[in-house]
């Protein structure tokens, strides 16, 4: 039998799943007993017998990532909710093939196609609004002052990055996948805050799109370059300093997103201070990156699914990357490990980007700044 201890820990995500899909999958409902005579007859032993009473609650969070509880509503689709939501948790957490979670979960392998692609677009269109949004004024102070207590950087509200996840090459323009790390990906931007939280993101670029190219072309440059949090503003070295998110060289300089300076031959201590201290801030979205495709070992084998679904299924790892940083879920070292996230900055320093002097301002207050403290 499922184990107390499991009971009591039972994540959030699969009980809100299970709400949403009474609505959003109903079909009338038939017992498994009285399906067709052409339905092919699977095994749910494994499924039925050995995860559901069976699994300790450490094999269901090494599995699952996070749990998942039975439902006690009364479904009404041959196959319950809750086994979608397991088959598609297993599919996202794991990197086996379609033909062996189907057969662990007593399913075919075009139901469990058919499941992937709902469930996440479910997640997608209920749960992601409400768990991956950016911060109000008031967060965003709070912010502000973790990134300082912690790492040092004064005005701080997160860092962002892209990342590129593996697709299997798309029969169509196919060589705007291929990026320069020499393998076909979509692109992902993220706006990650001081608790490793997705704030914001950018999904579907092909994989040689610039990080600076999909930037300029997300909402999070649209929602900073019309002034956002205009009643936070910090006096740094007679400078009024806004909420600054933290990029890489890959960046343009703005006056609300800060690059590191280009290292050579005229870089003074300063500005190497500067850089350090901009780094130490700006490895949440690093780790984020790694926690992420650690607990959702699916983004890091080549995704298969059709082009146009892949941004629901990297959109839905996030949502429950976040659901299970909030609901404070355990994270295994052998995932970050098994994630092995390689660094995926761009490090030329591109001309073309278009420079804000006001950004150079500001980053020259913040490094005097830095320069001051013992």
């Amino acid at each position: 039998m499922i184990t107390e201890a499991y009971q009591l820990l039972l994540s959030s995500v699969v009980h809100v799943l299970l709400y949403i899909f009474q609505f959003y999958l109903s079909l009338p409902y038939f017992c498994c007993a009285y399906r067709t005579v052409w339905t092919r007859e699977r095994s749910e032993h494994w499924w039925l017998y050995i995860a559901r009473k069976t699994f300790n609650p450490q094999q269901w969070i090494e599995n699952f990532r996070p749990y998942i509880s039975k439902a006690e509503t009364r479904m009404r689709r041959p196959i319950p909710v809750e086994q979608k939501v397991g088959a598609v948790l297993w599919f996202l957490g794991t990197t086996s093939d379609y033909r062996a979670i189907a057969h662990l979960f007593g399913i075919s392998r075009a139901s469990l196609c058919i499941f992937v692609k709902d469930v996440c677009e479910a997640i997608c269109n209920h749960l992601t609004p409400q768990f991956v949004k950016l911060p109000t004024d008031r967060e965003a102070t709070n912010i502000m002052e973790s990134f300082k207590e912690k790492w040092g950087y004064p005005t701080c509200i997160g860092a962002v990055d892209g990342s590129h996840i593996p697709i299997v090459a798309p029969q169509e323009k196919r060589v705007d996948y291929f990026n320069r790390k020499g393998w076909y990906s979509i692109n992902m931007q993220a706006l990650v805050d001081d608790r490793y939280m997705f704030r914001d993101l950018c999904i579907g670029w092909p994989g040689s799109t610039p990080d600076a190219h999909v930037l300029v072309n997300s909402q999070l440059y649209q929602f900073w370059e019309n002034g956002v949090f205009p009643h936070i503003q910090t006096e740094i070295d007679g400078v009024m300093v806004p909420p600054v998110i933290l990029g890489d060289p890959a960046y343009p300089l703005l006056p609300w997103l800060m690059k590191p300076y280009p290292e050579n031959a005229g870089t003074t201590e300063a500005q190497k201070k500067y850089n350090l201290i901009h780094s130490r801030n700006r490895m949440v979205v690093e780790n984020a990156f790694g926690r992420l495709k650690g607990r959702w070992r699916r983004l890091l084998k080549r995704i298969d699914n059709k082009i146009s679904n892949v941004p629901n299924v990297i959109a839905a790892c996030c949502t429950l990357h976040n659901i299970c940083e909030t609901q404070g879920e355990d994270f295994l070292d052998q995932w970050a490990n098994e994630a092995n996230q390689p660094p995926t900055n761009n490090l030329v320093d591109g001309d073309d980007n278009p420079d804000i002097n006001n950004g150079h301002d500001v980053r020259n207050a913040i490094c005097r700044y830095f320069a001051s403290q013992n």
